[in-house]
């Protein structure tokens, strides 16, 4: 068996582009290179190779791999011919083979020719005489041949062996471990499809994986309506969507991608001419699944019904996308007549009552507001600070820092609106109620004028100017980074959410990746040139004091760097929040309240980080005075 430990070296001595290049044409792209993917069709390039990772990755079908991989799966080498060659290429001497591990990975290498060879035999059953009900079936859904065909429809007749002994020619423990057959301690294995209509579940790049079989027999209750296999080595349902090989390129003509409930909602739609669509495997939606379709769509529609159970499938679906949200990726949502599938639908009104639908969907935001507002009854204060405290509750699930504060500010307008609502003028029978003196305006107070104490309004407004310059901490930071070019790369992400934050900022970030990246290109940097940032004289940060401690050094510029990118955003929350007073003065002024402690306490960090270094290093950026220096000084 090859180790892990030869495996990753084998990995680093070769270059993954060189590899690709023999077969494929790259074009070099920043750190990465692009081409148009090789293992599926398409017009503008989706395939990238990152060299510095070792992998490749195809945003389209979604094929993914290294070095081996791509010679397994484009050059169609076994396994241990693919390692031969590379390990000939790299100079290195393969280990001693174990019997043992060879005979494993050659049985799991065999799963793909199993399913290949139930596939095959399902279609059979489906065209043979005991295939007549299924074919009924198929009638009564509307679906023609060209569907029947495409989608690999079959059938699995009601026999406890026919499987076993149909594909014959591999072990049963391969039959067991593809799932197609059930072992029970005490008996003999048994079919595990029996009287069903089969579909077969492939993987992004179209090999069958998996089965998933819908009973036939209308009056048997004692066994699922639907049966997927259950989770093998080819076979995560969690880490698959139905249909993916076909949506795939589908999605990029449409620039879409549609995710129903069920694999039989996605062949309704595709007879329909509706062809992006996918499902889960028979469960809620994974994160790995809706990273899968971000790959497809920036905004995948997600169909549920209109009813009860359609919106709790759809809350719980929001629930699990929150936390991933990032900017530019979101979900967003299409609600079917009460009662009706995509198949309903289209039968009773047609392809284009879908298409309008699809056209109009509700975003994320709508439908989370909807869903908590009509979850239960709003009859009460109580009732309605509940809704309140769930909002946030969602809110605080977001972990994108811009993300979570614009769903905040729109959550909590939308309640204001609905908790508050604004009202028309009173008037007494008399005409108009006498409004209240103003401010310096004439009324009872000394010399006819009245004095009002200042609205908590004005207070919030005028506290939120009151915000300090971060001069010190952004040029003491890019400096630092200059520095210590080696810490670029570490927190490269957050510099460029710095940017995004302070414009004015953007260009002196620019300077420190562009560094970044000559470093680790091997280039040679500039002996003069502008620089990103010069420190202050005053600073008194440990990551620009000669003779700190480099651990030391290296943790306060990591914290500098987090502090620098959460301040403008709380500044920004700040505004929202006394923005925000007039409609909803409780929520705006806690919220500001809170965000202001954040900030005292970021401000107060920074003192203690500067203090830390003062008590060690009197100069600010020289060593420490020594007891004789102090002498002298005294003396002079």
């Amino acid at each position: 068996m090859l180790s892990p430990q030869f495996l990753d070296e084998l990995r680093a001595r070769i270059t993954l582009s060189g590899v690709i290049m023999r077969t494929t044409k790259l074009i070099r792209a920043g750190r990465e290179w692009k081409a148009c993917c090789p293992f599926h069709d398409e017009k503008s390039p989706s395939f990238t190779v990152n060299d510095a990772k070792g992998f490749y990755h195809c945003f389209g079908c979604g094929a993914h791999g290294d070095a081996i991989r791509w010679m397994t799966d484009q050059r169609g080498l076994s396994f241990m011919d693919a390692v031969k060659e590379l390990a000939a290429e790299a100079g290195l001497e393969l280990p001693a083979p174990d019997p043992r591990a060879a005979r494993q990975a050659e049985q799991r290498a065999g799963l793909h020719d199993v399913m290949a060879d139930a596939q095959s035999w399902f279609a059979d059953n489906l065209r043979g005489t005991s295939g007549e009900a299924a074919r009924a079936y198929l009638t009564t859904r509307g679906f023609d041949g060209h569907t029947i065909d495409r989608f690999g429809f079959g059938y699995a007749p009601d026999s406890r062996n026919a499987m076993g002994q149909a594909l014959s020619r591999f072990e049963q423990p391969m039959l067991l471990e593809a799932g197609l057959r059930i072992q029970v301690e005490g008996k003999d294995p048994y079919d595990r499809f029996r009287d069903r209509l089969m579909l077969p579940i492939h993987d992004a790049r179209g090999r069958v994986i998996a089965f998933g079989g819908r009973i036939l027999a209308k009056g048997k209750t004692d066994a699922p309506k639907y049966l997927n296999s259950p989770d093998t080595p080819l076979f995560d349902k969690g880490r698959t969507l139905y249909n993916l090989h076909r949506a795939g390129p589908a999605s990029r003509r449409t620039n879409r991608v549609v995710a129903v409930e069920g694999y039989m909602d996605v062949i309704a739609l595709a007879a329909a001419g509706i062809e992006d669509a996918v499902a889960p495997m028979g469960t809620a939606l994974t994160e790995q699944q809706i990273e899968m379709m971000w790959r497809l769509a920036d905004k995948p529609v997600l169909c549920f019904d209109g009813d009860a159970a359609g919106q709790r499938a759809a809350m719980r679906a929001i629930q699990r996308v929150l936390p991933l949200l990032r900017p530019g990726n979101s979900l967003q949502f299409v609600r079917l007549p009460s009662g009706m599938d995509p198949d309903d639908l289209i039968r009773q009104r047609g392809a284009a009552a879908m298409e309008q639908l699809l056209a109009e969907p509700i975003t994320l935001t709508d439908m989370l507001w909807e869903g908590e507002r009509d979850a239960s009854p709003l009859t009460s204060p109580e009732d309605k600070a509940g809704l309140k405290a769930r909002l946030m509750a969602h809110v605080d699930a977001i972990t994108d820092p811009d993300i979570k504060a614009l769903y905040r500010r729109d959550l909590l307008e939308r309640f204001s609106d609905f908790a508050f609502p604004k009202r028309e003028q009173r008037q007494d029978r008399g005409g108009d109620r006498p409004r209240m003196p103003m401010r310096g305006s004439k009324g009872g107070g000394r010399n006819g004028f009245r004095w009002e104490p200042e609205s908590a309004s004005d207070t919030l407004k005028r506290a939120s100017d009151r915000a300090g310059s971060a001069d010190m901490l952004v040029q003491s930071t890019l400096a630092a980074l200059e520095r210590h070019s080696d810490q670029i790369s570490r927190h490269a992400e957050s510099l460029m959410r710095l940017a995004q934050l302070q414009p004015q900022l953007a260009a002196a970030v620019d300077r420190l990746l562009d560094r970044d990246e000559r470093l680790e290109e091997g280039g040679i940097l500039p002996i003069s040139g502008e620089a990103v940032q010069t420190p202050p004289d005053n600073a008194c940060f440990s990551f620009l004091s000669e003779g700190s401690d480099p651990q030391v050094a290296r943790e306060d510029l990591a914290e500098a760097v987090s502090l620098l990118v959460e301040r403008p955003a709380l500044d920004a929350a700040i505004a929202a929040a006394t923005a925000r007073f007039d409609v909803d003065p409780e929520g705006a002024f806690a919220e500001q309240q809170r965000l202001r402690k954040r900030k005292l306490e970021i401000e107060s960090r920074l003192g203690q980080m500067a203090r830390k270094r003062a008590s060690t290093a009197p100069g600010v950026n020289g060593p420490p005075t020594s007891p004789g220096d102090a002498d002298e000084q005294e003396t002079d």
